[in-house]
């Protein structure tokens, strides 16, 4: 359940519009709900401030399908990862105003979050067009929190001179995601030319030696500039996770004083 939920939720019960039991078989629900194949975990959103996201690959389109519909009522909008034609014919039977995002693999039950423009801003870098797949699934992800995006694609090292041509931008942004195949090098550069937080997302695009994405993701840990993490080989979304956790304690600065 959302925050948003639980707080109508408990206006509701002030106001003598819902009785105490009733709220109480809501509440029941919390931490989290068994609903046989799993367990849904309603408290996420209130304990960590991002809520419950699905993880539709391993999962039948009928199982995610069904977990939205046990998500639905105390959640507006959901987002599915990692998830396919098929299991978007089967989520629209349980949330019709659900679209699917295909180059990202992503399905989001209530449409698109508005970003919320007192969070900071996340650039979303990409070495080459072959990496927009893991861009799409982080700048869908980082929107679905609320977040500012800003999609810069194909800046890779090959042709540097893409890069610096929208270091404006890039210099905008309060969080930096940069996502790389191949050798993975452009999360180095970029990172020493930034003064805010870099993460780094190894992608499994290349040829052979790329050994599908071990390659970059050892270059990125081992990146001599500093200020950069890293996440799994295409883990678009466990960089957006992070970049909205940052972003979400964010102050505004005014006259030296925060």
């Amino acid at each position: 359940m959302d925050v948003a939920y639980l707080r109508q939720l408990l206006e509701q019960v002030a106001e003598k519009k819902t009785n105490i039991d009733e709220a109480l078989t809501e509440l029941k629900k919390l931490p989290y709900e068994d609903i046989g194949y799993a367990n849904i975990d309603q408290h996420r959103n209130l304990r960590t401030g991002q809520g419950e996201v699905i993880f539709g690959q391993g999962k039948t389109p009928e199982q995610i399908a069904g977990i939205v519909s046990h998500m639905r009522k105390g959640n507006k909008k959901i987002l599915i990862t990692r998830a396919d034609e098929k299991d978007y014919e089967k989520v629209l039977e349980a949330a019709p105003d659900a679209v699917f995002e295909q180059e990202a693999g992503i399905i989001i039950a209530g449409g698109k979050t508005q970003p919320d423009p007192s969070r900071g801003r996340i650039a979303i870098l990409t070495a080459g067009t072959s990496d927009i797949p893991v861009a799409q699934e982080a700048a869908l992800t980082a929107e679905f929190f609320g977040n500012p995006v800003d999609r810069i694609f194909d800046v890779g090292v090959a042709g540097i001179h893409r890069l610096f041509d929208r270091m404006d931008r890039i210099m905008e942004a309060d969080v930096i995601i940069v996502i790389a195949g191949m050798e993975g090098a452009l999360a180095s550069v970029v990172g020493g030319l930034v003064e805010v937080p870099v993460i780094a997302v190894p992608t499994s695009v290349g040829y052979g030696a790329n050994f599908g994405g071990l390659a970059p993701l050892l270059s990125m840990l081992n990146c001599c500039a500093n200020g950069i993490g890293v996440v799994n080989i295409d883990n678009g979304y466990g960089a957006a996770c992070l970049a909205t956790k940052i972003c979400a304690k964010k102050v505004e600065c005014t006259d030296g004083k925060c």
